[in-house]
């Protein structure tokens, strides 16, 4: 039934079901990243200068150091979103696709953990 017409090699292939949710974390991390931004963009208007003594005091404060981490993690998420849906649509090969997405989730989640540990010694007064 249906062999060699095109809708016999498509029957049943139907829908993934996953579009629709990786599209939607695309955009709540793209308004999230928004809010953030321009959080982080009026802080650093407020400063009186952009010295590290400066930005580490104000990054010791709670609110500052939670809006940062969550600003890291909102972005290296949304980065990492975006270029996984890049290398599905034009990486062919399914073995170099598996490498490459797996080479993007080790440096999005290394970038992340260093940002946010970073974050974390100088909210903490760790760092010198």
């Amino acid at each position: 039934m249906g062999n060699g017409t095109s809708i016999g090699k498509v029957r049943g292939l139907g829908s993934a079901h996953h579009g629709a949710h990786h599209w939607l974390l695309q955009r709540f991390t793209a308004v999230g990243n928004l809010v953030l931004m321009l959080w982080l963009v009026a802080s650093f208007i407020m400063l009186p200068d952009m010295g590290y003594a400066t930005l580490a005091k104000w990054l010791a404060q709670p609110v500052s150091a939670t809006a940062m981490i969550l600003l890291v993690i909102s972005t290296f998420w949304h980065a990492r979103l975006g270029l996984q849906v890049v290398i599905e649509d034009y990486v062919h090969n399914s073995g170099t696709k598996f490498g490459v997405i797996t080479l993007l989730n080790l440096a999005t989640i290394g970038g992340g953990a260093f940002a946010v540990i970073s974050v974390a010694r100088l909210a903490l007064g760790g760092a010198a």
